[in-house]
């Protein structure tokens, strides 16, 4: 098993990041929050879980070993694959899981595209005894509700668009943003950003 990458970043996509290790560039597939803290020609280290299957070998990349674990017990549940573990982690930190878990919340689990109320049960069912507790007390008035223009700015920037493009890009999005309850998901709106930014040109 490749258990982390540590390299230059070569080159970065919607959701996937190019790492140059010795000389081979290795594409790591990485949800929206992960590529939005990486930066081309800046060095990185991403641990990494390999999913092997008959006709390929996916990387997925994460920014720190917890995020690495729970992207591998999800997908000890039925029916999750790596596409809908990493969704599950696009959408939600590690911590947010284990919450909405440990309090059977299915909206949360809702939220996550692919997921509908049936299955959203089942996974609580599943996974109760399985991601454990979050590791962190709940965040009280997360200041990242005020940080959210600035995470999606420097996620645009960090994917090669003008600042006049990634001004616009936040803009566009602020009314999805400020209609979420809770917290903005960074994620989702880079997503829709990115919608924009690919309609415009």
């Amino acid at each position: 098993m490749i258990a982390f990458v540590s390299g230059t970043v070569a080159a970065l996509a919607p959701d996937t990041a190019v790492v140059e290790v010795g000389g081979v560039g290795m594409a790591v597939h990485c949800t929206p929050n992960t590529l939005s803290t990486l930066r081309v020609g800046k060095p990185a280290k991403l641990a990494t879980s390999l999913v092997v299957r008959e006709d390929s070998l996916t990387l997925y990349g994460f920014a720190d070993d917890d995020e690495r674990q729970v992207f591998e017990l999800l997908q000890t549940a039925s029916g999750v694959g790596p596409r809908l573990a990493q969704a599950m982690l696009a959408v939600h930190a590690p911590d947010a899981l284990r919450r909405a878990v440990s309090t059977g919340d299915e909206k949360a689990l809702t939220a996550v595209p692919g997921i509908g109320k049936k299955g959203a049960q089942k996974l609580l069912l599943e996974l109760k005894d399985r991601l454990g507790e979050p590791l962190g007390a709940p965040a009280v008035g997360a200041p990242v509700t005020t940080g959210w223009r600035d995470q999606l700015h420097a996620a645009l920037i960090g994917l090669g668009y003008a600042t006049r493009e990634a001004d616009e890009a936040v803009s566009a999005v602020t009314p999805q943003a400020e209609a979420a309850e809770g917290t903005p998901q960074v994620g989702q709106l880079l997503k829709a950003a990115l919608q924009t930014l690919n309609r415009a040109r």
